[in-house]
């Protein structure tokens, strides 16, 4: 059995958003020990695992609440979790392909400033008047 600490600590979550993730009932059936503080086991432990994934997926609460209670019905609703991933992987691919132009341009920005800096080109600037930019 694992202390909220425990689990944070295993997680790398926050004690604070783990609270947050058992009041908001996304971590089901969470057990108390003699104190009345929460306590969690190995499968507790894997589903708040798959949590932090979701989460990191760029999922809301309301959609890992969602997935929450597909999980919850069983084997009937696996297609309908399927697609939620299936949706939220091409979101992710789509969010990848935008994030590689951002690298792109940094790494073109960063050639033109070694450009400038060893006098391979001159220093041009949209925001400059060009009489400014020299």
């Amino acid at each position: 059995m694992y202390t909220m600490m425990q689990i944070c600590k295993e997680t790398n979550m926050t004690y604070q958003a783990l609270k947050y993730y058992c009041n908001e009932g996304l971590i089901p059936n969470v057990k108390r020990d003699k104190n009345n503080r929460r306590i969690f086991d190995e499968r507790d432990l894997k589903w708040i695992k798959d949590l932090t994934c979701l989460k990191k997926c760029d999922m809301s609460i309301q959609e890992m609440k969602e997935y929450l209670n597909l999980c919850l019905q069983g084997p009937s609703t696996i297609e309908a979790r399927q697609k939620m991933l299936a949706q939220k992987r091409a979101s992710l691919l789509s969010s990848i392909e935008e994030l590689k132009k951002c690298v792109d341009y940094i790494d073109w920005k960063q050639n033109f400033y070694d450009d400038v800096l060893s006098g391979k080109r001159p220093y041009v600037s949209n925001l400059l008047p060009i009489e400014e930019a020299k």
